[in-house]
């Protein structure tokens, strides 16, 4: 076996001949062009219909259409929601994602989805940090705020959560933050949480 490591530089925007990073900005946010909700949810594979779901609620695109050039190269997307998938769909986990989204797309909507029978309610944080001593000798008690490290009441956890996002230096102001519990057998979703943004002239 080869111990020559492959170079992908080829495939690095930022080391392309003349890269111009503001120019490049520019055309991630025409590749998709009308991205407006961000919805972040559960990795449990019993509820991959939740972006579907809030698509509806939000009458958003998804997953929409891959758009290829004359080489065949996929170079964007119809979809109007992105998908951040985290343990539980906590917020924790999805402030960079959200950050990234606005800075290359521009945002209006993020949505934050908790469902039932999550194996986030399963634990409690106290129960997760001794089971880490005991079976892995780390103290990881000081590593997460307690309050978003399991789930043990849906009305706390997303007020918790659109607060999180909402206060984070990395949200813009301007963006509507909403927190939905959705029914993993039924598919449906209740709104909890409601945050509308500032409107402003130029967000």
């Amino acid at each position: 076996m080869s111990s020559t490591v492959p170079n992908f530089d080829a495939y690095i925007f930022s080391k392309q001949p003349n890269y111009h990073e503001p120019t490049v900005r520019q055309e991630f946010a025409k590749a998709v062009p009308n991205l407006r909700t961000i919805v972040v949810y559960c990795y449990d594979p019993r509820v991959i219909e939740i972006p579907i779901a809030v698509a509806e609620e939000f009458d958003e695109v998804y997953p929409g259409t891959i758009v290829t050039d004359v080489q065949g190269n996929k170079v964007a997307s119809s979809a109007t929601l992105f998908e951040v998938v985290v343990a539980g769909g906590r917020a924790v986990d999805a402030l960079r994602s959200i950050t990234v989204a606005q800075h290359l797309f521009g945002i209006e909507n993020i949505v934050i989805v908790h469902h039932t029978y999550c194996g986030a309610t399963s634990f409690t944080p106290d129960g997760l940090i001794e089971a880490y001593k005991r079976e892995h000798h780390q103290d990881i008690a000081a590593l997460y705020e307690r309050a978003s490290i399991s789930i043990g009441d849906f009305a706390t956890s997303l007020k918790y959560d659109t607060r999180l996002v909402r206060e984070s230096k990395g949200t813009p102001k301007h963006v509507n933050i909403y927190g939905y519990v959705y029914n993993t057998d039924t598919h449906g979703l209740t709104k909890l949480v409601e945050d509308k943004g500032l409107v402003t002239a130029n967000p």
